[in-house]
């Protein structure tokens, strides 16, 4: 079996692994998918964000983001209500509970892929971590800044 030593493909397919795995470790732990818990961290950073910045910010559609916040709203982890000055635009927040959730997540996932990141030293860590927030930045589409701010280290 040939190697392939692209980088395009090796970020596509680790990227592929890693959100197969994370969706799977949060549903068995949590009873939330990797989809529900984007949103849930878009959210907890940008609190009063519209369902369509949070569809642009995450590359979905709106039906799409619209279908996992109710799932999220019957499970009681956000909460959606309509703004005062604006009676036809409604704003999703996480709950208390969300919130709680959201933690949690961010605390499963870092638990599940620790033994993955074990096999790099400090310093290759941080240089990964260091390209991959170059590699965010230049892919980030420069009329839709809210996406490349939605990112925080986990």
């Amino acid at each position: 079996m040939r190697s392939i030593n692209s980088i395009g493909y090796l970020l596509n397919h680790v990227s592929f692994v890693l959100g197969r795995q994370s969706d799977q470790v949060l549903q068995e732990r949590l009873g939330i998918g990797f989809s529900q818990f984007k949103i849930m961290t878009t959210l907890q950073n940008s609190p009063h964000i519209q369902q369509k910045q949070i569809a642009e910010s995450l590359g979905q559609t709106e039906a799409s983001i619209s279908r996992q916040i109710k799932l999220l709203q019957q499970q009681g982890l956000l909460q959606t209500v309509r703004r005062p000055e604006n009676k036809r635009e409604h704003i999703t927040t996480l709950t208390p509970k969300g919130d709680r959730y959201t933690d949690e997540a961010i605390s499963v996932l870092n638990e599940y892929h620790a033994p993955m990141y074990a096999g790099l030293s400090e310093k290759q860590q941080a240089a990964l971590l260091d390209a991959l927030q170059v590699l965010h930045q230049v892919s980030c589409d420069p009329d839709k800044v809210s996406a490349c701010h939605q990112i925080e280290t986990i």
